[in-house]
């Protein structure tokens, strides 16, 4: 019930923190720069370096693709349709660590499932539903560990304040002119759920065992438990996850699983009435999912789509000229690896390679 966003900001800084312990300085959604990707290094470079397996489960397109490095031909295997999270976990073929993310545009017959305004609540718990219940039924179930956060809480009053003293600022970044924010305080809280067999029924954890005395549980966390989890032998990516409390102790109470976590959770009444408005406009997050689909695609330069025919999309147009984008760009980094390019390079596609198969308005 002591969980912080990293910063006091809105959710693509936030989500850079989740798994870099630093947002490089961003405060705030600048689309040209996460289409271009950050530069910093992430929990999955370290998981690498170690030789630690991991995968990436979307319904769209993967935002820890806004992570400049999550573009090199190394990491082009690790991503998997949704779909194919099931079927790993019913075959007990899951990585040490899955990230999953959700389906960011709402059409009819595949609703939004990421609990984003103005999409249905519904559909994201029936999203947890389907996770926990192909976990539970999974071979590795005894060896698992959910977690499941949000990057923030969307403005609601919270009488909790924000962590403000002896928050350290990751990597000396600033935010941009006028501010130039320094980092050193949190965000506010959000609603975080841990689930495994290892964990005591009923359990409800407050304030971190450190490392410092100012130590808070918020998304750094998340690369800092990571760390300790795998052993990995790459140090600490900042000094905010250097600080960050870590949760691995959660799973340490007991002597043997639990076996009475349920199979099946209840099913999950629906909040809305009516059906998706799938011809109506994007939202911030959806048009930057379409900004960083056009730079993987090679049309990044062209400004007349990532400027104004954006703009001009439906959800429908977005979200099919975004799933063609980001299969354009596994069958390239595939093809690239076939040829023996060095894995280390990043996917690139020429815009004269993807105009003519490129879905724009």
């Amino acid at each position: 019930d002591r969980w912080f966003s990293s910063l006091p900001g809105p959710t693509q800084p936030n989500r850079l923190f989740l798994f870099s312990a630093t947002s490089h300085g961003a405060t705030s959604h600048v689309k040209a720069d996460l289409a271009v990707g950050y530069p910093q290094k992430t929990i999955f470079d370290s998981l690498h370096d170690s030789g630690v397996d991991f995968g990436i489960y979307a319904q769209s397109l993967p935002c820890t693709l806004f992570f400049r490095g999550m573009r090199k031909l190394r990491y082009v295997p690790k991503f998997h349709k949704f779909s194919t999270f099931i079927e790993h976990a019913r075959q007990g073929k899951l990585r040490s660590l899955s990230v999953l993310e959700p389906r960011y545009f709402d059409l009819m017959g595949e609703p939004a499932d990421d609990d984003h305004p103005a999409h249905d609540v519904a559909n994201g718990q029936r999203l947890v539903k389907q996770v926990y219940e192909a976990m539970r039924g999974s071979p590795q179930w005894n060896q698992s560990f959910l977690v499941i956060t949000y990057d923030e809480h969307g403005g609601f009053f919270d009488h909790v304040p924000t962590p403000y003293r002896d928050v350290p600022t990751p990597d000396g970044i600033p935010g941009p002119d006028p501010f130039r924010f320094a980092f050193d305080r949190l965000g506010v809280r959000v609603p975080t759920i841990m689930v495994s067999p290892w964990i005591n029924k009923g359990t409800v954890v407050s304030r971190p065992n450190g490392p410092t005395a100012s130590s808070e549980y918020e998304h750094s966390s998340i690369p800092a438990t990571i760390r300790k989890l795998f052993n990995l032998k790459s140090g600490f990516l900042t000094r905010r996850d250097a600080w960050a409390g870590t949760f691995e102790q959660v799973v340490a109470g007991l002597t043997s699983p639990r076996t009475d976590c349920p199979v099946v959770l209840p099913d999950v009444a629906p909040l809305r009435e009516t059906e998706a408005d799938e011809n109506s406009g994007l939202s911030e997050l959806q048009s930057e999912i379409v900004q960083l689909a056009a730079d993987l695609h090679g049309d990044a330069a062209l400004s007349r789509l990532v400027g104004e025919a954006s703009k001009n999309m439906t959800v429908r147009e977005a979200s099919e000229y975004v799933g063609n984008a980001f299969a354009s760009f596994l069958e390239a980094g595939k093809a690239a690896l076939r040829m023996g390019v060095d894995e280390s390079a990043v996917v690139s596609i020429w815009p004269a390679l993807a105009t003519k198969n490129r879905a724009a308005p």
